[in-house]
């Protein structure tokens, strides 16, 4: 560039690389052709040339205070009473106060999106902080709930039961779950429960609802209710559940025919077994006495909503028109003197029940939850109700075929590896399914 005579070259300092000289000179003022430079020299580049015509030769040398030296020539480019060395000088420093101003900007930058990083960290810790709380106030969580029920809207008393066999549930109001979503359908003539837990990092309780809902005509979906129960007291399973239900069984929850509660954590006891061998057969034991809890509570809820009640778990799949052959049967194919009905033989799974039988199945249950799996149950308190005293158990179990009856093929299949107890994989099937 020429300006009085004067040719104008400047050197360019990058931040982080030393001293460099642009790949070609500045042509116009703030023009730099390097692209890799152009964003971080053009400022500096014109503030460079607006110091005034000079011609600078930046060397790459390093002074002993730190200061890069400089070789300076100046040709027309005297002013009024200023020696060229010191006005050239003077530019320099101009200069480097820009590129040090710069540099000091984004050092405020960088502070800035630390603080704002601190802040996020203040703001998870304070989220993990409320859930907390929320674990140790259930019990005020559960009363204002029951509290704020409408003027015509009544609590079921089945759960008063629960505390002839619990203590420690006298000193509580109204016992009822945490409804997270419900429409309060009532006067249906099935209700099918599903009590769910954390499986780590493993679930298959979207595939479960999915394969028991969809293959329901809409006619069967209006007549029935299907009840998840939240039975863990991990915040993060309870949040996983409701927003993979929200997301994927809109109509669902819309209608009323699904529905999702809560445990509330001051229901359970100290299940911790009184005696055990050893860490692991402690820890079992503990499983499956809450097993036979969880099952005891969503029976209970499900109780006075609907004429029968149909035990599944979140690990299944059903076949297709699974729901149609279960209500042909109860109304064709059987008579009304039966005990409870098997659409599978794994487990717990499929197992029909009347829900005015519902409670002399739950006492039982919890007479002697501490002693056995719910299933091994089931087979006592036939034989305690059923069994005349004195019978031989030959004429007891012909009388077993007639009312404790098991429906083939299965309508159920058990689907998952990892079970709900931490560490254990099971896989079991129905050979009849």
């Amino acid at each position: 560039m020429k300006e009085n005579g004067a040719e104008v070259s400047c050197r360019l300092p990058i931040l982080g690389s030393g001293w460099v000289r642009p790949h070609s000179p500045v042509t116009t003022p703030g023009q730099v052709h390097s692209r890799n430079s152009q964003e971080l020299a053009r400022p500096v580049a014109t503030r460079c040339s607006e110091a005034g015509p000079f011609l600078v030769d930046a060397a790459s040398e390093i002074d002993q205070r730190g200061e890069p030296t400089y070789q300076t020539t100046a040709r027309g480019a005297h002013t009024a009473g200023i020696p060229p060395l010191t006005q050239t000088s003077n530019q320099l420093i101009n200069c480097r106060n820009h590129i040090l101003e710069f540099k000091e900007k984004m050092l405020l930058l960088k502070n800035k999106t630390e603080r704002n990083r601190q802040e996020l960290i203040k703001a998870l810790s304070k989220i993990k902080y409320e859930m907390t709380q929320r674990k140790n106030t259930s019990v005020n969580l559960v009363e204002k709930k029951v509290n704020t029920l409408g003027k015509n809207e009544t609590v079921s008393d089945t759960f008063e039961i629960l505390k002839f066999f619990f203590p420690h549930l006298r000193k509580v109001g109204r016992i009822y779950p945490d409804v997270i979503f419900g429409k309060k359908r009532t006067g249906v003539s099935f209700a099918l429960g599903i009590s769910t837990v954390n499986r780590g990092n493993q679930s298959y309780l979207s595939q479960t609802l999915n394969s028991v809902v969809s293959r329901m005509s809409p006619s069967e979906e209006k007549d029935s209710v299907v009840i998840v129960s939240v039975a863990d007291r991990n915040e993060d399973y309870l949040k996983y559940v409701v927003d993979m239900i929200t997301k994927r069984f809109k109509r669902q929850l819309k209608s009323g025919s699904l529905e999702v509660i809560s445990i509330p954590a001051f229901f359970y006891p100290n299940i911790l077994p009184l005696t055990q061998s050893t860490e692991d057969s402690g820890k079992l034991e503990s499983w499956r006495i809450k097993q036979v809890l969880d099952f005891c509570f969503l029976m209970l809820y499900a109780q006075p909503k609907a004429m029968y009640y149909l035990q599944l778990e979140d690990d299944i799949i059903a076949k297709k028109m699974y729901f149609t052959k279960i209500t042909d049967f109860v109304h064709n194919g059987t008579s009304n003197n039966w005990f409870y009905i098997e659409f599978s033989i794994l487990g717990f799974i499929g197992k029909l029940f009347k829900s005015e039988d519902l409670t002399d199945f739950v006492r039982f249950f919890l007479m002697f939850y501490k002693d056995k799996p719910i299933d091994l149950l089931l087979g006592d308190i036939f034989q305690v109700k059923m069994c005349d005293p004195g019978e031989t158990p030959e004429k007891c179990a012909e009388r077993n075929k007639h009312i404790r009856i098991r429906y083939k093929p299965s309508l159920f299949q058990h689907v998952g590896i990892q079970s709900s107890f931490p560490g254990r994989e099971q896989y079991s099937k129905d050979i009849y399914y």
